[in-house]
């Protein structure tokens, strides 16, 4: 049998002679086959190597098709974009924000003060900052006690250790079928499978669940059930309830993401309230308060708590003194309340703009969310799409992004609404519209 590396190698050559341009789509898999006397199967890894190279991007429905835009060479959404307008990432920081933050720090900033807050401290955090995150997570019919919660650094190193601690190396950790970037990367340090469960409008399927499980290896589940990144979906209380059932009757463990929860306080209670036994439960600061000062936290049962603690460890994930002791008073204040407060006015203001501005075009969204899915025209693939907004400054994020299986990516882009500075984003905004109404050769899109 043929090397498909070999094949993906004289490919790679005809793009790099130009025989093979940007936007080029390569034939059906099977044709391919049938031209290079070769397995359909052989064909298929052929195209996978490509699309693992970063030479070629796959839509479903549409086929396989050469990148338009050049592939990234850091994880997808792991850091800022280098473009003038940033609609990759989501940084809500209001503009006033740091004048609230800085008076509730400035006690921290006494001798006494600031001393405790630069020593060292393990993954339980302090007494004080337990009770205040257990606070800060609490909703009307949820109230996590202080005692199960661990502190990371980071909601992305809270993650990181759920996963670590679930999902050996070699085993398979199920997600949606489109999830968070960061997820994809941390499962690929570690050693983990992804398993991409499908979803419908409410969120993820039990059968899937089900279906994952029997087929062997599942270590656990990662879910966003409020506020979906990227589309917006907030599972409804039954299809929560149903969940929780489920992952108590499989001894499974959901990982429950819930970073973009305090956007829609108090919509649904979260899976940790029905399956407290069966929940890792993982938020953070992060678009709570602020990008730059953050922290994550997890409330996991007891049974796990003491490995949870072994992983923060072991990954150096836990949390820092001084990250802790701030947010302690900014939770004991009132600032952390008053500053989601805001955010999520400002967050419904985003939403309202991006319908008016691209009104008629297919935009799936939550009125309570800093982002927004747009289902592509017909005229345009997501690859080229993102190529053609980058010629004007702005950085979007292509679904391919999301998808967790290579070649399997929907047309359609995210938009993260947080960043801009309100008319910045109105006129971002008004230009995707202006380039989506026309055709990729308007703008030299090849």
């Amino acid at each position: 049998m043929q090397d498909y590396r070999l094949i993906a190698d004289e490919v790679a050559a005809a793009v790099a002679g130009g025989r093979l341009r940007p936007g080029d789509r390569l034939p059906p898999q099977r044709r391919f086959a049938r031209q290079h006397g070769i397995a359909d199967s052989t064909a298929a890894r052929v195209y996978g190597e490509l699309i693992r190279r970063g030479l070629a991007v796959g839509e479903v429905g549409r086929g396989t098709f050469i990148r338009a835009a050049p592939p990234r060479t850091e994880p997808l959404l792991s850091e800022p974009a280098t473009a003038r307008i940033d609609l990759e990432l989501n940084f809500p920081m209001l503009p006033d924000q740091p004048e609230l933050l800085a008076k509730s720090l400035a006690g921290l900033l006494r001798t006494d003060a600031l001393g405790a807050a630069l020593r060292p401290v393990g993954a339980e955090g302090t007494p004080a900052a337990r009770e205040a995150a257990a606070e800060l997570l609490r909703t009307s019919a949820w109230a996590p006690e202080p005692a199960t919660i661990l502190c990371a650094g980071s909601g992305r190193q809270a993650l990181a250790a759920a996963i670590a601690t679930l999902v050996p190396a070699g085993q398979r950790l199920g997600v949606e079928e489109l999830t968070y970037p960061v997820v994809k990367s941390i499962a690929s340090r570690l050693g983990v499978e992804l398993i991409p469960l499908p979803v419908d409008e409410s969120g993820v399927l039990p059968s899937a669940v089900r279906s994952a499980r029997r087929s062997g290896g599942l270590g656990a589940i990662y879910l966003q059930p409020t506020l979906h990144n990227p589309l917006g979906i907030t599972m409804p209380a039954a299809r929560r309830s149903e969940l929780a059932e489920l992952m108590q009757r499989l001894d499974l463990v959901v990982i429950e993401d819930n970073v973009n929860g305090f956007l829609a306080a108090d919509a649904v209670p979260p899976l940790a309230a029905a399956a407290p036994d069966h929940t890792i439960f993982v938020d953070s600061l992060s678009k709570r308060i602020a990008p730059g000062l953050t922290l994550g936290f997890l409330v996991a049962p007891a049974r796990l708590t003491a490995r949870l603690g072994t992983a923060l460890r072991s990954g150096a994930w836990s949390a820092g003194r001084f990250a802790l002791d701030a947010a302690v008073r900014w939770i004991g204040d009132g600032t952390a309340e008053t500053i989601q407060d805001r955010k999520r006015a400002d967050a419904r203001a985003r939403q309202r703009l991006a319908g008016e501005r691209l009104q008629g075009f297919s935009l799936q969204a939550d009125v309570r969310a800093y982002h927004c899915w747009w289902s592509l025209p017909e005229a345009w693939r997501a690859d080229t799409f993102v190529a053609a907004a980058a010629r004007h400054g702005i950085a979007v994020s292509p679904a391919a992004a999301f998808a967790v299986t290579p070649g399997r990516a929907p047309n359609a882009v995210r938009l993260a609404l947080a960043s801009p500075p309100y008319d910045q984003l109105a006129g971002a905004l008004d230009t995707l519209a202006q380039i989506a109404r026309g055709v990729p050769e308007d703008v030299g899109v090849e």
